[in-house]
């Protein structure tokens, strides 16, 4: 049985860590065949899967899709109001790269980045949680239509979910295997849209997000108690995400990961190169663009001897 630590990680749980590319790979990956899943790692047969976690952002859900580019704007704002000499354009490259190399960990991060961004040009910066809640009001001015058009009914939650999500969850859901959510966006908002976008009944209980107290929730913590509490290996762990944190901590833990590298914005059905690369460099087994290809990456993984 796996104990309430990941092995060989002695950081606190609650930390988050960097973005650290730890695989480099010279031969080519393979691809299922007629289908867009690649295979980074080969996964033997036969591997007793019980838990199944899922990132929710980019990997189940669009409504959030283009919040980069509000959080770069504010927070382009905020540096300008230090007096700074930089260009606007300066400042919003600095603001896009830190932004980008944090996405996947809690937004809190990236609020405390900003807060020492402003500091180093000798501006004083606010407290992390109200960079946070001024982002959110900012974000929820963009998507707010797409969450009020999923209570209103005028939009199908398919309209909003990456290609496919319904009938990989609805297979996974079918095999008895235990699922659980879990997000880098705060718990409140996970679980509304999670219940806007009809996912709920998939997961129950078994939801989660951040919250004020940082300390208190990561990703990890979520893997670590999904373990314990079921007193399992982590071998019988499946993760699907579109971050760097989910992957590696699945990784950790000794299970599968599947990187969804979703073309959010565009829906194109190939993945995102930049996901792609970027998920692979932390050692993601699988990567697919989307769940349109559930049926063969399914008998791929849970085939027997």
């Amino acid at each position: 049985m796996r104990t309430d630590k990941l092995p060989g990680v002695t950081s606190p749980s609650f930390l988050e860590e960097d973005y650290s590319r730890t695989e480099r790979r010279d031969a080519r990956p393979r691809f299922l065949p007629g289908t867009s899943v690649e295979i980074i790692n080969e996964i033997g047969p036969g591997i007793p899967f019980k838990d199944v976690l899922f990132d929710f952002d980019g990997t189940l859900s669009l409504v959030r899709e283009g919040w980069p580019q509000v959080m770069v704007a504010m927070m382009t704002e905020e540096i300008l109001a230090t007096g700074t000499r930089e260009s606007p354009d300066e400042i919003s490259r600095s603001c896009l790269e830190f932004v980008m190399r944090l996405a996947g960990k809690q937004t809190i991060y990236q609020m405390i980045q900003l807060a020492d961004e402003v500091r180093k040009r000798g501006g004083k910066p606010r407290d992390p949680l109200e960079y946070k809640a001024k982002y959110h009001d900012r974000l929820m001015e963009k998507i707010g239509y797409r969450r009020e058009s999923l209570r209103s009914g005028s939009a199908k939650p398919k309209d909003h979910l990456v290609a496919g999500a319904f009938g990989m969850l609805s297979a996974i859901s079918g095999r008895g295997l235990r699922m659980y959510l879990a997000s880098g966006t705060d718990q409140d908002y996970v679980r509304e849209e999670a219940s806007l976008l009809g996912l709920t009944p998939y997961f129950g209980d078994h939801v989660y997000g951040a919250i004020e107290d940082y300390t208190k929730y990561s990703k990890r913590m979520v893997i670590e108690r999904i373990l314990r509490e079921n007193g399992v290996d982590g071998s019988s762990l499946l993760g699907f995400g579109d971050g760097y944190v989910e992957i590696m901590n699945v990784k950790r833990a000794g299970g599968v990961a599947v990187a969804v590298a979703s073309d959010e914005a565009g829906r194109s059905g190939e993945p995102d190169p930049w996901k792609r690369d970027r998920l692979m460099g932390v050692g993601a087994d699988i990567v697919i663009p989307d769940f349109m290809a559930k049926d063969a990456l399914l008998a791929y993984l849970f085939r027997q001897e």
